[in-house]
């Protein structure tokens, strides 16, 4: 399966970013209104400058204490984030973020930011096609 039908499933919500300049105590706010995991720093809204990830500000907290909540997501964030593009695969970016040891995927054509998939995206849409594929061997195992 490609990102761009994981994207597709996905319907067109959006990608929720913040600048870098925005306070991380908003940012966890963010992330629990919208009940997501991580979030893109964009200075303009349509790059992926960093990611920031509720992992993130967990390990900042115990590090360094409540006070980390009054940096900014640019502080904080992970620069230059591993991307991927619509064209990709998703086994390609499962392997990716399994290697990598993380969870959001931010999606780029051309330097635009286009969307993003977790891993929970690539888990279902994985699992949906083992599904597909289940239904098609024991329908050809019957005779049907």
């Amino acid at each position: 399966m490609l990102v761009q039908q994981i994207l597709k499933s996905k319907g067109d919500s959006g990608v929720i970013t913040v600048t870098p300049a925005t306070p991380i105590a908003e940012v966890a706010s963010i992330l629990a209104e919208r009940r997501i995991g991580g979030v893109v720093v964009s200075a303009d809204g349509t790059t992926a400058d960093g990611i920031l990830s509720e992992r993130d500000i967990v390990r900042a907290l115990a590090v360094r204490g409540a006070g980390c909540l009054t940096e900014t997501a640019g502080d904080m964030m992970t620069r230059n984030p591993v991307c991927c593009a619509r064209q990709d695969t998703s086994d390609a970016v499962l392997a990716r973020m399994t290697e990598g040891r993380f969870r959001h995927m931010p999606v780029v054509e051309a330097g635009r930011l286009v969307g993003i998939v977790t891993i929970g995206d690539v888990v279902k849409a994985r699992l949906d096609e083992l599904s597909l594929e289940k239904t098609a061997l024991e329908g050809m195992i019957m005779g049907h």
